[in-house]
């Protein structure tokens, strides 16, 4: 069936976590265009056994996780079922994630819940249950995407090396509510600039810690609740983690579709307009990196072209799968960048992302010898412990490059 614009308006539409605090920011976004956003952070042992209860287990862990997490929401109690709606994006790329909306109704129908609507955001028609906002309402959705990658950024700089532990989080939630109770509103680069202040005002340690890229499946990649708090746990064990901005994801699927117009010779009306929207993005994202440079000692984000530049001779942009040559980009750009430490996560079940990023290995090894980077499985039946141990082993190797570098710089000190 197909909806009526402003019918979920009156909903709670339940959304599953994935970055934060990008999504909080789009809950505040699209509240203002009258859609009551719920962003689900639950991270309990009842969302995994309702994922393996209601989804086939050899599905991919990021499917079972995020149909897992909707059933313990609506069995919770907390919401009126009548007035309860799940939204899942959908990509249409070559990936079972696409496929997740149709794996959530039979769930919900295996579990009792057939009635609760399920909505897909996407940009191709999928689905006839899609959400329809204004285009007003997604300029200010990917507004808020830019600035949850600008506080992600200057965040986990931040409170990897923080003096008063709880600072960083208490300066996140300070900015966030800032943002949202302004509505967005305010020059961009002034807002930016106010932002990028704040957690410079934190006490730093001013130590040298090694620096751990995280690449990975796009929802492993980000999400506490499929990586095992990857972060935090990088912190507890002395590291800074740094993670690329989700606004690179939506510049490469705008980027793969100019690609394959090259590759297959598509003529297509939306060129253009691709072009221009990539061209405005990558105009802010440089605006970003240089208001972090003017005012804190914080690493500036990389920009997306830096990425473009960084992944020629490692993988062909013709591959899409898995995300594609942008998982090889991602790992090229942080050993650019001086981070040669990096944890690729990768689920059970998504075949494509193991062989496009397991077959880029030799090509980035070959590329960069001294890459240190370890890929680590998730899935329902992984031993956390052994997921540490090899995250610790990698750790390891980046302490030793460290030491040694200590070293080389001395002994050239004194020649």
């Amino acid at each position: 069936m197909k909806n009526s614009k402003n019918k979920f308006k009156e909903y709670t539409i339940l959304v599953p976590m994935m970055a934060n605090p990008h999504f909080t920011l789009i809950k505040y976004a699209l509240k203002q265009y009258g859609y009551n956003l719920e962003i689900l952070t639950t991270n309990n042992e009842n969302i995994i056994q309702n994922g393996l209860t209601y989804v086939h287990n050899d599905m991919c862990y990021p499917a079972l996780l995020v149909i897992g997490q909707f059933i313990d929401a609506l069995k919770s109690g907390k919401y009126d079922l009548e007035k309860t709606a799940l939204l899942l994006p959908q990509t249409g790329g070559g990936c079972r994630a696409s496929n997740y909306i149709f794996l959530l109704r039979k769930a919900l129908k295996r579990s009792g819940f057939e009635n609760i609507p399920v909505l897909s955001l996407n940009t191709k028609k999928l689905d006839d249950n899609t959400l329809t906002i204004s285009v007003n309402a997604l300029i200010l959705a990917i507004k808020a995407l830019m600035y949850g990658d600008f506080i992600m950024c200057l965040y986990n700089q931040a409170r990897s090396y923080e003096v008063n532990f709880g600072d960083s989080l208490n300066t996140l939630n300070e900015v966030v509510n800032w943002l949202s109770d302004k509505k967005f509103k305010g020059k961009f680069e002034e807002n930016l600039v106010y932002i990028c202040k704040k957690f410079a005002d934190i006490k730093l340690t001013g130590e040298k810690k090694p620096r751990v890229g995280i690449v990975g499946e796009i929802y492993l990649k980000y999400s506490p609740l499929g990586n095992n708090n990857l972060e935090d746990f990088l912190i507890s064990k002395g590291a800074e983690p740094v993670v690329s901005g989700v606004t690179d994801f939506v510049l490469y699927y705008l980027k793969n579709h100019l690609i394959d117009g090259q590759i297959y010779s598509v003529k297509s009306l939306t060129r253009p307009i691709i072009k221009y929207i990539m061209n405005f993005v990558l105009k802010i994202q440089k605006t970003m990196a240089r208001v972090v440079v003017e005012n804190s000692s914080f690493s500036a984000p990389h920009t997306f072209d830096k990425l473009c530049e960084a992944v020629e001779g490692v993988i062909n942009t013709g591959v899409k799968m898995g995300e594609g040559w942008l998982l090889s980009a991602e790992i090229a750009g942080y050993i650019e960048e001086g981070i040669n430490n990096v944890v690729c996560a990768q689920p059970f079940g998504c075949l494509p992302n193991h062989i496009v990023a397991k077959g880029a290995m030799a090509n980035i090894r070959k590329k960069y010898p001294m890459a240190n980077v370890v890929a680590i499985d998730y899935d329902p039946g992984s031993c956390r412990a052994n997921q540490e141990n090899r995250i610790n082993l990698m750790l390891m190797n980046a302490r030793k490059h460290m030491v040694k570098e200590v070293v080389d710089e001395k002994e050239k000190i004194h020649s």
